[in-house]
């Protein structure tokens, strides 16, 4: 059985299966609109369904049943199917929770798409489990989100950095009526000191909290409290979620000392059972004594709490040092003519490879690379610093937001050849 929208930005799902469709399926539910089966129709279907059966149904299903098939971003390659069962989401969004704040009466609009961890288990799950107040948004766009924050006294807005860097570059933030936000929880590789500061000045968020997961782990894997200081907020992604445990690595999976960067492993109970019908990339993932390699770069404070760095694909190497763009990111973040930035490294002769800052500029900023390599000179180690700008109208993003590295890499060595 497909469950499928009609229509959606100009796309018409069912007939996108048109030669397609494969022989196993025999039921395709279309929502709002003309089909095989209407939702009315379905629901009708289901009346006939004797309440013992869905009982038999219910009670056959455990805590280690698979829930979903979630797919990787595909940002570093190839997406993966990724298998999760019911009781780890659960649990997990159940002490998500309770940290961030989320708590019944809240109007929690969802942007991040359904098909995300963010968008589904942060989203759906959390708000059902706390008794919120759903409002989906279909489209992101900063001027509709504003409105609709004003309108609906939204109260609970999650997001990537991305997300709220666009609502604060909207040219007519001031105009509208935010009062009614109370929470948020951002969380990436690069999340600018600046911008939790903005997020709480400009958009007047009572809470900021910055978490860290991935498809892999069911979505979360640690937390920073709202109570924690700001400058903890901004600098860490926080501590290990009850039950999870957290360590960085070197090169041969020793562990690195508090304040060293290594590769993040998690292990617990809401690390994936694999990877669907790959059983190798399970292997490489999932040691032999169940660590999830995350392919993040972090680090580890005596606290426990942990700062990404970067993914070990993103880095780029300039005459021998390692360079990591997360790093450079947080430094450029603070230019007063960038909105946002996303860094690549690109061919050099004499380097091998050399920065790249691909920006979005602030409505009415104008800035040349030898300004921006001027300014971060004196804030960065000079191996670090950008070699090359790229001023662009927009940045290449996956459907959940995120800036996709090897497009922009691909973009920027074109322009500079």
């Amino acid at each position: 059985m497909l469950v499928c929208i009609a229509e959606f930005l100009g796309q018409d799902y069912p007939a996108m299966l048109g030669g397609l469709r494969p022989a196993t399926l025999e039921h395709v539910v279309v929502l709002r609109g003309p089909g095989e089966i209407d939702w009315p129709g379905f629901l009708d279907a289901g009346r006939g369904i004797a309440p013992e059966r869905v009982h038999e149904r219910e009670h056959a299903l455990r805590g280690d049943s698979i829930a979903d098939l979630m797919f990787t971003s595909g940002t570093t390659g190839r997406p993966k199917g990724v298998l999760g069962a019911h009781g780890p989401t659960l649990r997990a969004f159940d002490a998500w929770a309770d940290v961030v704040r989320l708590v019944e009466g809240d109007r929690y609009l969802i942007i991040n798409p359904f098909f995300h961890t963010f968008g589904y288990k942060a989203g759906w799950v959390a708000a059902f489990l706390r008794g919120a107040t759903v409002y989906p948004h279909p489209v992101f766009d900063a001027e509709s989100v504003l409105a609709r924050i004003e309108q609906e006294r939204i109260s609970f807005l999650p997001g990537p950095p991305t997300l709220f860097l666009s609502m604060l570059a909207h040219p007519r933030l001031a105009s509208f009526d935010l009062s009614s936000l109370n929470a948020t929880v951002t969380g990436a590789a690069t999340v600018p000191a600046v911008l939790i500061t903005r997020m709480r000045e400009e958009l007047g968020f009572r809470h900021v909290t910055t978490a860290y997961g991935l498809t892999e782990c069911g979505g979360v894997a640690t937390l920073c409290d709202p109570a924690d200081s700001a400058e903890t907020v901004a600098r860490s992604c926080g501590r290990a979620l009850p039950g999870t445990q957290l360590r960085c690595v070197d090169a041969q999976g020793h562990s690195v000392p508090p304040g060293d960067a290594g590769e993040v492993l998690l292990r617990g109970y809401h690390v994936m059972q694999g990877y669907f019908e790959d059983a190798a990339a399970t292997r490489e993932a999932i040691d032999a004594d169940g660590w999830l390699h995350t392919g993040d770069i972090g680090v580890l404070d005596e606290r426990g709490y942990l700062r990404i760095t970067d993914r070990l694909k993103d880095m780029f190497i300039v005459g021998g040092f390692n360079c990591y763009p997360a790093e450079i990111e947080r430094m450029l973040a603070e230019h007063p003519a960038i909105a946002q930035v996303a860094v690549v490294g690109v061919p050099d002769e004499r380097l091998g490879e050399v920065g790249c800052a691909c920006v979005l500029l602030r409505p009415d900023a104008a800035l040349t690379c030898d300004e921006l390599v001027v300014w971060s000179r004196e804030r960065m180690s000079n191996y670090k610093v950008p070699r090359h700008l790229l001023v662009l109208d927009a940045f290449p993003l996956t459907a959940s937001n995120k800036v996709v590295k090897r497009e922009l890499a691909r973009l920027a060595a074109q322009r500079l050849r």
